[in-house]
């Protein structure tokens, strides 16, 4: 069976270690792990990599698109790979919620996230798996669009390996075992 985890980020050095890009860091994580290299691909607007996780094959997309405009990526790796939403993880950064928190969730509202709003758009709806990483929480009174674009800070550094470790497992679990088993294991209580 054919899995995708599709990655938000932007493209380009100056986006690669922000907040923003948090869904590709956890893929590039995942490819390394693997030994797996991204490539761009004809396929699809975006570069591809290729890993196994038991007997799931595993397609990982990082759109070349910029944030708002990633939903047609989204929609045209579900025809190349002939797969539901259902079997497509989009990994998403979230700064409203904590720093090293992940949420899974199986629908819901963009949040006023570019990306997500884009990939609602291309699919008409709002029912796709996705996993929230928290990047968060924004200092009182920030821009929000400010702060995700902008570089982790010293503590966030810190801590960061340890969310993209958490964040990879979370994929993999997912992959292996599905939404419920992942959203149990890794949402948090409460």
């Amino acid at each position: 069976m054919t899995r995708v985890l599709f990655g938000l980020g932007n493209p380009g050095c100056r986006y690669a270690k922000t907040r923003h890009n948090a869904g590709w860091q956890v893929m590039d994580l995942l490819a390394e792990q693997a030994g797996a290299r991204f490539k761009r691909t004809r396929l699809l607007h975006g570069e591809a990599a290729e890993l196994m996780e038991g007997d799931h094959r595993v397609r990982m997309v990082k759109p070349a698109s910029f944030m708002n405009l990633v939903g047609p990526v989204y929609r045209r790796a579900l025809e190349v790979w002939d797969v539901d939403a259902a079997e497509a993880l989009v990994l998403v950064d979230d700064f409203q919620l904590p720093m090293g928190r992940l949420r899974f969730r199986a629908d819901g509202s963009s949040g006023g996230h570019n990306g997500l709003r884009s990939i609602e758009g291309a699919l008409g709806t709002k029912s796709y798996p996705r996993l929230k990483i928290g990047i968060g929480p924004a200092p009182e009174g920030a821009r929000w669009a400010d702060y995700v674009l902008k570089r982790y800070d010293a503590a966030q550094r810190k801590a960061l390996p340890e969310l993209l470790e958490r964040a990879a497992e979370a994929c993999r679990v997912w992959v292996r075992d599905g939404l419920e088993t992942a959203m149990n294991r890794f949402n948090p209580a409460g």
